[in-house]
Parts: structure tokens; sequence; C-alpha cells
């Protein structure tokens, strides 16, 4: 087991000098040779001998005096607050000072593992899970653990598994759990990136052995997260300047500048469904009972790969992880068993009545993009069914969302149910009717059900058989996030067994 490093104070004062964010000289040369214990932003996570980091645009001077009387020795800061008796490291960006320090207190664990980051607007998930199950097999045949992974679902680093709270965790979280997957020589770890955790420098000193793009389109701008597409790819083409491979999408919207950003990286590997060009390129994709199957050639093997995750969209995802496996040399084998057995919880999931009359897909769908994506598929693959979409949209953020979304459920389906998906401080029915306008631009009609398990209990057992029915947005999800904070919910796919245990009942 590694231990972590418990290095003196001044290590960090001589760390931040060289990163060029100090402003201020230097504290009190007797606190130099103290040895910090823990760095940490969290007035409620100190013990004696912390680094208390003071972060974020709401921070209040009442949580640096918490952590100096747990403990607290020093701090850094952009602001000083000369009413608190502790020597301050001031500097010039928080952001950058915070993700160095969480680095550098971790002893660059990054160093120790061989990381793929995966980024783009959807499909994060689903790629990063389609890559561990690709690793896993790799790692059970030469008889070592499996493979490490931070995902929009869960943080399974080795030592702690729960459902996750970020999609990339904010960077004294982050180093912990790459330092944990370290100590269990864990090899790989596989991570999504969001756009934010990019932009505000979350991944700052993490080694990325890969960089995964596979698309871009308008979600996350609004005015708390990115304020147009341009600073939304700039920031998630971020993500190259610290990885030595990239695998890049050739089928995404702006390609080129994709492209061009990925020669930052001494190797590229391109993927691409319309590219014969492509290091890695798929063609005769079809369904084979409830597989999807298509022919690839990458540059080590041409052959036929199949996944059972359903939607055709997946196959830009599996093409992905099939790159990736060609930048760490993983045996042919191994993606063949990988992407077949592969189970991404909450995206794409199939649940059928015993009649065979209703099938019912549960997805994470929850941007115009992935909804389309979602919707043609499900059309593609449940041809002659009536096709329902049950969904909602987040309140106080993304708000762009309500209009990809109500487009997409206006142009593709036959029927559509509104109601709540973390409304959080706004009301669901005023959510709704902003999704309506979109959807009623169409022609098509629509019926607002706030409450979600009575949308889907209305969504599945009013269909008109043969039925399909999406229902999109929380996949599986354990919180509804409302006015009040986050509330236990029910998981879709749970929600959407019993209702066809109902129905096979009746």
């Amino acid at each position: 087991m590694l231990q972590r490093p418990r290095l003196p104070l001044g290590d960090y004062y001589q760390y931040l000098l060289r990163l060029g964010v100090l402003r201020e000289a230097t504290p009190p040369a007797a606190l130099l040779e103290r040895p910090v214990a823990l760095v940490s932003c969290d007035s409620k996570q100190v013990i004696p001998g912390t680094l208390f980091i003071c972060k974020g645009a709401k921070f209040k001077e009442a949580y640096l005096k918490s952590a100096m009387e747990q403990g607290a020795f020093a701090y850094v800061s952009e602001t000083p607050y000369p009413e608190i008796p502790l020597p301050c490291l001031q500097v010039s960006d928080i952001r950058q000072a915070q993700g160095a320090l969480a680095d550098f207190a971790y002893g660059h664990p990054s160093g120790k593992l061989r990381i793929t980051g995966v980024t783009g607007t959807k499909g994060k998930t689903t790629t990063s899970y389609y890559i561990k199950s690709i690793l896993d097999h790799f790692l059970s045949t030469q008889e070592k653990k499996p493979s490490a992974l931070l995902s929009t679902i869960v943080t399974d680093d080795g030592v702690e598994r729960r459902p996750a709270k970020l999609t990339t965790p904010e960077p004294l979280d982050l180093q912990k759990h790459l330092f944990n997957a370290a100590s269990v020589q864990a090899d790989f770890l596989t991570m999504e990136v969001s756009s934010q955790a990019l932009k505000y420098g979350r991944v700052i000193g993490v080694d990325l052995s890969c960089a995964v793009f596979l698309n871009i389109g308008e979600d996350h701008i609004s005015p708390v997260e990115h304020p147009d597409l341009e600073d939304y790819l700039n920031s998630k083409l971020l993500i190259f300047r610290q990885a030595r491979a990239g695998c890049i999408n050739l089928d995404c919207d702006h390609a080129d500048q994709v492209r061009a950003a990925a020669q930052a990286c001494p190797q590229v590997i391109t993927f691409s469904q319309n590219d014969p060009t492509a290091s890695v390129y798929a063609w005769d994709v079809h369904k084979d009972g409830h597989r999807t199957v298509f022919q690839v050639r990458t540059p080590r093997y041409q052959r036929e790969l199949a996944i059972s995750t359903p939607g055709l969209f997946n196959v830009e995802n599996a093409l992905a992880a099939a790159a990736v496996a060609e930048v760490y040399g993983i045996p042919e084998a191994s993606v063949v068993q990988g992407l077949l057995t592969a189970f991404v919880p909450g995206r794409m999931e199939h649940y059928a009545s015993r009649d065979g009359e209703i099938s019912v897909i549960v997805d994470y769908s929850h941007n115009g993009m992935s909804l389309q994506n979602a919707l043609r598929s499900v059309r593609a693959e449940y041809p002659g069914r009536e096709l329902t979409v049950m969904f909602g949209c987040t309140g106080g953020k993304g708000i762009d969302r309500r209009e990809g979304m109500g487009n997409a459920a206006g142009a593709l389906a036959d029927r559509i149910i509104l109601t709540e998906d973390d409304p959080g401080p706004e009301e669901i029915e005023d959510i709704c009717r902003d999704i309506a306008v979109f959807v009623t631009a169409h022609g098509k009609s629509y019926r607002v059900i706030p409450n979600r398990e009575r949308a889907i209990e209305e969504a599945i057992l009013s269909a008109k058989r043969p039925a399909v029915v999406l229902l999109a947005g929380k996949g599986c999800e354990l919180e509804q996030k409302r006015k009040n904070g986050p509330e236990p919910c029910t998981p879709d796919g749970e929600l959407a067994r019993r209702v066809l245990d109902r129905y096979d009942g009746a």
C-alpha cells in the first residue's frame, strides 16, 4: 500500500513558487519546517496540521475560522483574512493552486497509472464502461485486479465503491481516488472528464495516457456553465494538453478543430463510421437479435464485433473503446469479449412485458443531442410500434436543454409525457411549459404529470400496443434534486419492472 507524502509546508510553498501563482512573501521560517498532515478545502474535514484551501465564490471567513479551531495551521487563498491569526499563502488563481496542491499532496498518483479520460456531450459513461469491460477482460487473463472507474454513475477506485456525486470529482477528491487506485495497483483507470472540470482546473496535474473526444453538441450553455458553444468546445479541447495519446471521432461536429487540438498528443488514433481512412473504421452496422453487429478494421485486425447494449448510436462508443484498445495494445480477444459483455447501468436498459407487446427502454438521455439519438435508434430498432417518450429537464441550469429535448420529442415521438427531472429551485410545471413550446411547434400534443412514478405508470400502461416506451433522463439515479435538496427516489428501471409486472399479472 502506498503511503501519502508527508511534506513540510516549505515544500508546498516552493511548489507554488515554481508554478508562478504566489503573490506574497514567505511565511514565518519556523512554520516552513512543519509537516503538512492534510490538505483540505472542507472546514468539516480538518485535522491538526492541515493546510487549508479557501476556495469558492461563496467562501466565508467563518469557514477558515472553523478550520483553524480544528487544527489548520496555514491557509491558501486569493484574499488574505487579517482577522485570522494564521499565515496565508496568497495566490493569484485559487483553482490552479488547488489542482496543483492536490496533485502534490498525493505524490502525483497519475504517474503510476494508465489513465483514460473520456469527454464528449453524449456517450461518456457508456464509452467508459465499454473501455473498463475490455480492460477488465484483459486483466483477468493476466490474473490481475479489475481496472478503476470514475464515472457519472459510480466511483470505484479499488478501495472505495459508491455512487458518484460529480461527473469529475473536485481536485482533492480526484487525487485521493487516483492515489487509492495506484495503492492497490489497479494498472488502468478510466474517468469521465467534464467540460467544467477542464475549464476550472479540476484535472490539473493528471497525466492522461489517453484522451477520448467523442462529440460536441449544444448543451451546458447557460450563465452558470458555458456562455456559448465556443467556450464549451474550447474547454473540452483542453483535454489533449495533458494526454500522451488522443482518440478522436472523425464523425463529430467541428472535427477539424478537434483534430487540430489533438495534435498536441504524440499519438493520435481516429475512429469513424463514415471515413474509411480512419484508424478504426466500422461499416455494415445491423441488428442481429438483441445484439448490434458491425464490421471493423483497425491497424491490427479486421473482423466482426458486437455489442449487447441497445441503441445503434452505441457503435460510436464501441469504436472509441476499440481505439483506446489500440493505444494500449489490448488483445483482439479482449476487445471482442469486453464489448459483447459490457453492461452500462441506466444506459439503454431494456425491459419487456411477458407477451412482448410492450418494450421499455431506460436511458440517461438528458439533452437534445442524446434524446434525438436515442429516439432515432429506438424508432429504427422497433419499427411499427407506437413510440412514447417520457422526460423532463433540470431546473436552474442547462436551460437550452428544454429547446433541444422538446424539439427531439416533437419531431420523433408519437406520444409525449413531461415530468420531473431534478427540478431544483423551479416549479415542475414551469419547466414543462418551457419544453412544451417546442413540442407543440411540431404539431404534437403532450401530457404533464409532475410525479415521475405516476408518469412512468401512465407512459407504460396507457401505451397503444405494440408499444415501445423510452424513459429518459434519470437512468439508474437514486436521488431527485428538489427545492429543499436531494430526496431519495426509485430508479426508473425498477419502476418500469414493477409496472410491467402489474401488466403481466392483469
